[in-house]
């Protein structure tokens, strides 16, 4: 199995994993909803709901490049949520809060899984002109 197809199944069970929890534990995530957006309750539902989907779009091999471009937008798209996060300093649902080094890490780590969605999808960077017509 190629490393790609690995990586997308991985990849896909985290993202079952945590569209899952986002119904078995919606207290956890309502603290960093940004208040702006209205019911908390129903952003987490619906981010959940998408998450599954993205999980399962990234297991099924017909759907893995699609759907590593819609993961990679989708960890954008949500992004703002721990900005609000980091910027507020807003506790979790169980009282945990992380450190200004931890928001640091989480969002190389956020950046690091955008990119992995665009690889899975397919995505390579543009060469230089000059490289994608053959030396001169």
């Amino acid at each position: 199995m190629e490393l790609r197809r690995i990586l997308a199944t991985v990849f896909g069970i985290f993202f079952l994993y945590t569209g899952a929890l986002h119904f078995t534990d919606t207290d956890w995530f309502e603290p960093i909803v940004p208040s702006i957006l209205g019911s908390p309750k129903f952003w987490i539902l619906a981010s959940g709901v998408a998450e599954i989907l993205l999980g399962i779009g990234l297991i099924l091999p017909q759907t893995k490049e699609i759907s590593g471009y819609a993961a990679a937008a989708f960890l954008v798209l949500i992004y703002p949520a721990n900005l609000y996060m980091w910027i507020y300093d807003i506790e979790l649902g169980d009282g945990a809060s992380l450190s200004p080094t931890g928001h640091i890490v989480r969002l190389f780590v956020q950046i690091a899984m955008i990119g992995l969605g665009l690889w899975i999808g397919g995505w390579s960077p543009n060469r230089s002109s000059v490289e994608s017509r053959g030396s001169v």
